[in-house]
């Protein structure tokens, strides 16, 4: 008997799973400037081309999957100014000022925090894990792998350990640009990671500035090759 309902609870869950993978994603463009949305869908259709999806419904639904992330940052940030602006029109001063300032800061990092990981959810029910991990870097303008590979090539002596957690790392930074409200946010975040991927090197023993320099020197070398070529 027991084995008959547990059979049938993962029936269930299975089933449960289709439907919801197969639920069409509506692009939330209610009451939003339509050449604001051209924009936001067509910025989002960039990053979806480059997981060549041949199912036009999983490619849709992946696709209003983005543009909602970037509708929902944007109301999010929105409702973070509008709640600033007021108060600083307000009669309210000094510390009661900045603490309704400092509130309504985090009201907007909590609003960031719930709807962080329901986006890579909502992905995961239509793309796999490596795809969801293209549409990140596309978010981030593939900081991540252009930070890592010149990390490396910088320091070709990196220890197997020592990368794994440079990686990690990145893709730590690449978390946080992702909630980022415009693009020089998005690279102070990576910037932040940057210092202590240096920080942990240097502590490691690696001279960066001699590192960096014979980097130069290797680049210079290779690029006079391709110009032979």
């Amino acid at each position: 008997m027991k084995k008959i309902q547990t059979k049938f609870i993962r029936i269930t869950l299975c089933l449960l799973m289709l439907t919801t993978a197969t639920k069409a994603i509506e692009l939330d463009s209610k009451n939003r400037d339509p050449k604001y949305v051209e924009n936001i869908v067509g910025r989002s259709q960039k990053i979806i081309d480059k997981l060549k999806l041949k199912d036009t419904v999983v490619s849709r639904n992946v696709l209003n999957i983005v543009a909602n992330k970037f509708f929902m940052l944007n109301d999010i940030y929105a409702k973070r100014d509008t709640n600033i602006n007021q108060i600083k029109r307000s009669t309210l001063v000094g510390d009661v000022r900045n603490a309704a300032i400092t509130a309504a800061q985090n009201e907007k990092e909590t609003a960031l925090y719930r709807s962080h990981f329901a986006f890579a959810a909502d992905l995961s029910l239509f793309i796999n894990d490596k795809q969801i991990e293209v549409i990140k870097d596309g978010m981030t303008f593939g900081v991540v792998k252009v930070t890592y590979d010149a990390t490396l090539d910088m320091i070709p002596s990196l220890k197997k350990e020592e990368k794994a957690l440079i990686l990690a790392w990145l893709k730590e930074a690449r978390e946080f640009a992702i909630d980022a409200e415009n693009s020089n946010k998005k690279h102070e975040a990576f910037g932040k990671y940057k210092g202590r991927i240096n920080n942990y090197l240097s502590k490691r023993g690696y001279d960066l500035v001699k590192e960096r320099e014979a980097w130069y020197k290797r680049i210079k070398v290779r690029d006079a090759k391709k110009k032979k070529k």
